[in-house]
């Protein structure tokens, strides 16, 4: 039986949860040039206030998210949203992460965004070919960004048009 998931704007009180799923594993050397969990719920709250995120919740379980910000504060780049995702190890292979993409190309278009758009490094094969399954190509690379674990890696950039 297929778990029925619900996609919401976060709430305050959602913020321990997404802590959790940031300190689950999900953020690995492959996929994050720094570590990016340990943060207090406090923290987490005060970089992502209510409503910057789209949660997945499943039987009342937030199981994963899509954030959404400005990637710059220009007003010529208003209409361009960047985002960053991740989901509960637990949660992966349910639908999830697809579930969140629809919804926040749903919720930016509502809003009057005309481009996603998002990064990812190259040691991350999984997420290029999802992100690529939801309609993203690729825009840009910028060649030997990071230094992770000793070894240079490229950070892709990749969009979708709304």
């Amino acid at each position: 039986m297929k778990s029925t998931i619900q996609v919401r704007l976060s709430q305050a009180a959602d913020a321990a949860s997404l802590v959790a799923i940031d300190n689950s594993g999900v953020w690995t050397p492959a996929n994050a040039p720094v570590p990016l969990a340990g943060k207090t719920a406090a923290e987490f709250a005060a970089q992502n206030p209510p409503g910057s995120q789209l949660v997945a919740v499943i039987a009342d379980v937030v199981c994963g998210y899509v954030g959404f910000r400005a990637p710059t504060p220009l007003p010529s780049n208003a209409h361009v949203v960047q985002l960053d995702i991740a989901v509960h190890p637990d949660y992966h292979r349910m639908g999830i992460g697809q579930a969140l993409i629809e919804a926040a190309k749903t919720h930016c278009a509502a809003q009057g965004k005309r481009k996603l758009s998002l990064r990812v490094m190259a040691t991350n094969p999984k997420a290029i070919a999802f992100y690529k399954s939801c309609g993203f190509i690729e825009q840009g690379r910028l060649v030997d960004e990071f230094v992770v674990d000793g070894q240079y890696v490229d950070d892709i950039m990749m969009y979708v048009m709304l």
